[in-house]
């Protein structure tokens, strides 16, 4: 980013920051000159970068530089991971919050706020500079502030929108030269090509170490993929799939399928949640790939760090939504009237108020932890693996219970539609089932 693009945000950040905004009534306004001014910014980035250059003459892949280790246990984010916080949110809240209700309905999100975030360019921070992007703005921590603030609109779209990115994402740290110059570059623009990463199989208590999903070298060269996915987000409508097949020899592998392939088809399949995230299966039927369609060749441990930085995603979304639950709870539980008196007076709703929110800055230190080690040590740090184990667990009780507890504290009012809280309890509860479909 620009010196003068951030100098100038850095500056409406502290403005927004200022109690006077809400006397004059400024708010709103100054929230979304920072979401179009950071919005500006991605933009400007990924221009600057694209330049006219020869992307076919890299001479090797490009990968994620790590984050300078230092003595000082600090997770704040910094003035940029700040700025884009603030502008997801905005985008989250404004665009996000008002479609849910009806994108969950429909088991679809609407194509216009599809478009509407690809034109932010948070894509591109996954994309190098060699290849038309800002990939020297990617971190895993800044990932985990996107994630946690667009679920603070909708989990389901959110997990839709960023679901592109898992494949730029898988591509920019394993990906071979090649595949990065045929496939990188195209989630550069302001449209990049729907995509997913496909890891869960219909099969009970799924195991993403023991796939069903089977890749066979084929007798000419190359593999021949058969198997079934399960729960990935906008099949239909993909043109790019990362998919794991256990390869003869060697265990889980990935591999990059172009939607055309021959033997590939797909079919709806609506779950309990996630429904705007319009998942399906992908069916796998002889699906012959070339030998480059392997995907982190040299790098063994690709697969076990895919899903490791794909859990970690997962519990950046719960939290947003967890978030969600407890900003939408304080007004409620203050504004209800039962007996004559705001229930929020009664001390068991008053504690289990207060429970939501400890669980959830437990959920938030322990991801954003986790977050910082990936990107100083590395996502195949065994302590890394460790931190994130921490934090899904964490998650995946915690997010469910906050989920419960939003239902419970509106009484009715938790059980019905008008209310947001009884799909934020369906979208947490996906926690405990969903790998990859998302990645850091």
């Amino acid at each position: 980013m620009s010196n003068i693009v951030r100098m100038g945000l850095r500056t409406l950040r502290k403005v927004a920051a200022s109690p006077q905004l809400d006397k004059a009534g400024l708010r709103s306004p100054t929230e979304r000159l920072i979401y179009e001014g950071t919005k500006l910014g991605f933009k400007s980035i990924a221009t600057a970068s694209r330049g006219f250059k020869l992307v076919q003459s890299m001479g090797s892949a490009q990968r994620p530089q790590r984050k300078a280790a230092t003595d000082l246990f600090d997770l704040r984010p910094d003035d940029e991971q700040t700025m884009m916080m603030e502008a997801m949110r905005v985008f989250a809240d404004e665009q996000l919050r008002p479609a849910a209700q009806q994108a969950d309905a429909d088991s679809a999100m609407p194509a216009a706020l599809a478009q509407a975030f690809a034109e932010l360019g948070v894509a591109s921070l996954a994309v190098p500079d060699e290849l038309g992007g800002s990939g020297s703005s990617y971190a895993v921590m800044t990932q985990v502030l996107i994630a946690e603030q667009l679920a603070h609109g909708d989990l389901a779209m959110a997990w839709a929108c960023l679901a592109p990115a898992a494949v730029s994402l898988s591509l920019l740290r394993w990906g071979s030269a090649q595949q990065q110059a045929t496939y990188l570059g195209a989630f550069a623009g302001e449209q990049p090509p729907p995509a997913a990463l496909a890891i869960v199989e219909p099969t009970p208590l799924f195991d993403p170490f023991a796939l069903r999903t089977v890749a066979r070298p084929a007798p000419g060269g190359g593999y021949v993929l058969q198997g079934e996915k399960s729960l990935v987000p906008g099949v239909d409508r993909a043109e790019l799939f990362i998919v794991a097949a256990d390869l003869e020899g060697q265990g889980p592998r990935l591999f990059v399928v172009e939607a055309g392939t021959a033997g590939l088809s797909s079919a709806a399949e609506p779950a309990m949640g996630l429904r705007a995230a319009a998942t399906g299966r992908l069916k796998l039927n002889d699906v012959a790939v070339p030998a480059h369609a392997l995907l982190g060749a040299d790098q063994p441990s690709a697969y076990r760090e895919c899903i490791q930085l794909a859990r970690l995603g997962w519990c950046a979304l719960s939290i947003g939504c967890a978030q969600a639950v407890l900003d939408y709870l304080i007004p409620y539980v203050n504004e209800r009237v039962a007996f004559g008196e705001p229930i929020s007076h009664r001390q068991s709703v008053a504690f289990a108020v207060s429970n939501v929110a400890i669980e959830l800055q437990g959920m938030r230190l322990l991801t954003w932890r986790a977050a910082e080690l990936a990107d100083t040590l590395g996502a195949d740090d065994p302590a890394v693996a460790e931190a994130i184990t921490l934090a899904r667990r964490q998650c995946i009780d915690k997010g469910m219970a906050i989920g419960s507890d939003g239902v419970q504290l509106l009484g009715g009012h938790g059980f019905v539609k008008e209310h947001p809280a009884e799909r934020w309890y369906r979208d947490l509860r996906a926690l405990a089932v969903m790998e990859g479909g998302m990645l850091l």
